[in-house]
């Protein structure tokens, strides 16, 4: 996965209309489908939480399937980006503890891996307005480079790729 430049204020609108409309479209279908079903499979009286639920659970599989669709739609281009970074950055968040110990072993591999996280970090963070943890962040980044100028190796964000991670 390569890093995109996103605008933030395309990125948040978009994300903001995706949310509220998932949200709508959710509520509406699973009331609207229990309603629908209590009314054509009962007669109205007594508990209807397995009915309830059904509506519930279809409803959540028509929004997901309907999200599935739309993923590449140009509308979608900056929260489908910033879903599949999310879901790269958790990969590498589950093997952190090994990419790091790898790290101070000098492992290139995992010196590209780390160059790559804090970048897309760093990115993340901005586009999602959380700053809150933004200065360790910069200073890991810090050390890295520092560390990479050392062992006078050339690390680019291009560089990482997802198969790195298999190592690991």
């Amino acid at each position: 996965m390569q890093l995109q430049q996103i605008d933030k204020s395309t990125y948040r609108k978009h994300l903001n209309i995706v949310i509220f409309s998932s949200i709508v479209s959710f509520a509406g279908l699973s009331l609207g489908l229990a309603q629908l079903a209590i009314f054509l499979f009962t007669d109205g009286q007594g508990s209807h939480f397995e009915i309830n639920l059904a509506g519930v659970i279809v409803a959540m599989l028509i929004v997901g399937i309907v999200l599935n669709r739309i993923k590449h739609h140009e509308f979608m281009t900056e929260v489908y980006y910033v879903w599949r970074l999310k879901q790269q950055l958790n990969l590498i968040t589950r093997k952190l503890k090994v990419i790091n110990q790898a790290v101070e072993n000098d492992d290139v591999a995992a010196i590209k891996i780390l160059f790559f996280y804090y970048r897309a970090c760093r990115q993340l963070y901005n586009l999602d307005d959380n700053t809150i943890v933004m200065d360790e962040l910069i200073l890991k980044a810090n050390a890295l480079e520092v560390r990479i100028e050392s062992l006078n190796l050339q690390i680019a964000e291009s560089d990482f790729e997802p198969d790195l991670l298999d190592r690991y």
